[in-house]
């Protein structure tokens, strides 16, 4: 589960007669422990700002291929077949609980709606249920973008009925900080070469 999502949420403050600076926000996160049918399923809510504009947000989350470059316990990401905003996704990570670990294997489809949100579902692999919803807000006032994340989960390993949000929260906020950092990364300028004479 410690691939499963990201985000959060920041304030704007005046410095000394400069232009608005975006302050790094604190990761709001928020996850229960549902009953579903009799199992356990667990809702994630969170939501945030990053500076980065929208356009940047949206090439990072749809970039499925480079995932695993910087979302931690995930070992790849593949993109299987794209038709218009219908995408399948095949993905391998790691889950982590206490002593254990265990490989995660899933096939999920994503629904694009371009510069607004994503939409995914599991086709099939190591979850009994998985759908997540990403929304991405622009901010007019800081050039930077809201990202509104829900998703619901339903492991098909078992996870100790005392620890599982705790443990689920915990990854959650492991996986928003890795990811809202790349989305506010400065990419490094391409240097050109100096000819040499």
């Amino acid at each position: 589960m410690r691939f499963l999502v990201f985000l959060l949420l920041g304030v704007t403050a005046p410095v000394m007669a400069q232009a608005p600076k975006l302050e790094l926000p604190k990761l709001e996160v928020s996850v229960n422990r549902v009953d579903h049918d009799g199992q356990h399923m667990y809702e994630v809510d969170a939501t945030g700002t990053v500076a980065a504009p929208l356009p940047k947000v949206w090439r990072i989350l749809t970039g499925y291929d480079r995932m695993a470059e910087f979302v931690p316990e995930m070992e790849s990401s593949k993109v299987l077949s794209r038709n218009g905003g219908e995408v399948i996704i095949e993905q391998f990570g790691v889950a982590r609980f206490l002593f254990m670990s265990r490989t995660i294997h899933l096939i999920v489809r994503a629904v694009e709606q371009p510069m607004s949100s994503i939409d995914i579902s599991l086709i099939s692999g190591d979850m009994k249920h998985y759908e997540s919803r990403w929304e991405l807000v622009p901010i007019p006032e800081t050039g930077g973008t809201k990202i509104i994340y829900h998703g619901k989960l339903l492991p098909n390993f078992y996870v100790p009925s005392l620890l599982g949000s705790k443990m689920v929260r915990n990854d959650i906020e492991r996986m928003m900080n890795a990811v809202l950092a790349r989305l506010d990364r400065r990419d490094a300028p391409k240097v050109e070469a100096i000819p040499q004479p």
